[in-house]
């Protein structure tokens, strides 16, 4: 794909040339591209799949940026650097989940006041990050959101309840981003 800027004879040109490019206009540039192919056969289950999960993107983005506010939210979401539209931050929102990176243990000992720390990421936003502590015979001892820290990037959960016993405990985190993708991961103590 090449991009083009001021030049005065592919500016505000946009439409396919010969059914072999494709130009069209995201601010001020002009992104030339190979034209699709048509194809006559039948796509994969994996492919299928894929076609409707982008569909429901493609629903979902819609549906958001009706709202004056979720569009500015996503447009505020842009890189300098980004020709991507706020249509396009969020459909790749819609399609992508939170990352859950790295969970640490190391301050919880099963006392009131101990904490957990995870990191996690998503490519616009994480909007909740949340704990679940279950002893080896699966009771719940408890569970609660964690709170993001200014990084952005790390929640910290602090534990309410003592855990007398750690040995064969889940901890079991799970990040929801804004359009309510959900990404779990747990841990054995």
């Amino acid at each position: 794909m090449a991009r083009v800027s001021n030049n005065i004879i592919t500016q505000g040109l946009s439409g396919t040339i010969g059914g072999t490019l494709v130009f069209r206009q995201v601010g001020s540039k002009t992104i030339v591209s190979a034209a699709p192919r048509d194809t006559d056969k039948e796509p994969t289950a994996s492919q299928r799949l894929h076609q409707e999960r982008f569909q429901m993107a493609a629903l979902y983005t819609k549906a958001q940026l009706t709202d004056p506010a979720v569009k500015a939210e996503y447009e505020a979401g842009r890189r300098e650097d980004s020709t991507a539209s706020a249509y396009a931050i969020a459909v790749a929102d819609f399609i992508q989940a939170p990352d859950i990176h790295e969970v640490d243990l190391t301050d919880y000992q099963g006392q009131a006041g101990d904490t957990i720390r995870i990191r996690v990421t998503d490519d616009f936003k994480v909007l909740s990050t949340t704990v679940r502590i279950e002893n080896g015979d699966g009771s719940v001892v408890e569970e609660g959101a964690a709170v993001r820290q200014a990084n952005g990037i790390d929640w910290v959960f602090t534990a309410t309840k003592p855990n007398a016993s750690l040995e064969g405990d889940k901890i079991t985190i799970r990040a929801t981003d804004k359009p309510g993708n959900l990404t779990t991961d747990s841990r054995l103590l």
